[in-house]
């Protein structure tokens, strides 16, 4: 008997081969699972395309616009009025509230819009009730948040994004001019406090002016190409193994909501460039030497630039405290918790209070 294979709708839905309902993609595994029948629908990944999916794309040919990008796509987003976040929803879903901020969402304020198609993706290994365990986990661990926050918190779902990223690779050539700092003691006489002339050894610097140049390569730097999220909060979610990216395929998809990029590539690589900046300035303090380093200036050209774009897993929650949106977050790949927090600042004061007591009576044992 010929074996069926997973088949797709015209409403972009994945129906089981079994029964023909609709399908949910299952983390840690590259199966699609059928919540009806239990079948198990395997996601076959041809892993000749691997070596594709992750192709780099020359940066200055995408800006001088010489290199064709075929791999575009039609996409629908709405846009939250509340966070500006761009999600798409799935298909015959009229209303919803944003995964991000917790405002509510009509799909017929979508539009539609050409963007590149990720070419690659890393999928979910965290399933939903182990990010439900940690969620919990890191709400027990809140010392100084209001004692009824758990309540509060428990208003709020947990979800599976794709968030959108940038990968940046690029060899850097910068010439600098700095100063050599070479540390010497010298023995010094002085008068204490009680008019006492006494010796001490005292550290100065002898500074010799530098220049040179350094060189230094990247290999995929992460810019988060979303908006929605703080920067900070979703770099706490690092590192990530990009060695599990797998082709991209709508059927990983499944189940989950996709964010569109908000970033473009430009602004992407002006962000790449900022996380490159430390590499480079220690590498200068290094071919500088000496015992101190000062830097007064720096030329970096940025060449062979190349760029990908990809998508990375997330679980994200959102609840809301006297009428406060906070964002709790999950690496959907690694298990990483962040999240955002309110805190009680009558325990903070009650602690303060305390700490200023046990000083004070302190104080008075030891005065006596």
């Amino acid at each position: 008997m010929e074996e069926k294979n997973i088949t797709q709708t015209n409403q972009n839905e994945i129906t089981c081969k079994n029964c023909a309902a609709k399908l949910k993609f299952k983390p840690g595994t590259t199966s699609l699972n059928c919540e009806y029948c239990g079948t198990m629908n395997e996601i076959v990944i041809d892993k000749s395309k691997i070596r594709e999916a992750t192709r780099e794309i020359d940066y200055q040919d995408f800006i001088n616009n010489t290199v064709d990008i075929s791999a575009q796509q039609q996409v629908t987003t709405v846009k939250c009025s509340g966070c500006g976040a761009e999600t798409s929803f799935d298909p015959n879903v009229v209303s919803s509230k944003c995964d991000f901020c917790g405002s509510p969402m009509v799909a017929n304020e979508g539009e539609s819009h050409n963007a590149i198609t990720p070419s690659a993706l890393v999928p979910f290994k965290i399933e939903d009730k182990q990010g439900k365990q940690m969620f919990q986990s890191w709400l027990g661990k809140l010392w100084w948040a209001p004692n009824n926050l758990k309540k509060y918190a428990r208003s709020g779902k947990l979800k599976g994004m794709y968030i959108p990223y940038w990968t940046y690779d690029s060899s850097t050539n910068t010439s600098y001019s700095g100063q050599r700092g070479t540390e010497y003691q010298v023995e010094e006489n002085y008068t204490d406090s009680n008019g006492e002339s006494k010796t001490r050894t005292v550290t100065k610097v002898r500074w010799t002016s530098v220049s040179g140049r350094v060189y230094n390569s990247f290999d995929d730097i992460l810019v988060v190409a979303s908006k929605s999220l703080p920067v900070k909060l979703q770099d706490k979610l690092e590192p990530w193994n990009l060695n599990e990216l797998v082709p991209y395929d709508n059927k990983f998809l499944t189940g989950f909501k996709t964010e569109s990029y908000q970033v473009d590539i430009k602004e992407g690589f002006g962000s790449a460039q900022n996380k490159m900046e430390p590499t480079i300035e220690r590498t200068i303090k290094s071919d500088i030497g000496g015992d101190r380093q000062r830097i007064t200036s720096k030329n970096v050209m940025y060449n062979n630039t190349t760029f990908k774009h990809i998508l990375l897993p997330i679980w994200i929650s959102v609840y809301r405290y006297n009428d406060k949106a906070y964002r709790f977050i999950i690496n959907g790949q690694t298990g990483e918790v962040q999240g955002e927090r309110p805190y009680s600042w009558i325990k903070i004061a009650l602690a303060i209070f305390v700490a200023i007591i046990v000083l004070l009576i302190l104080f008075l044992l030891l005065g006596g």
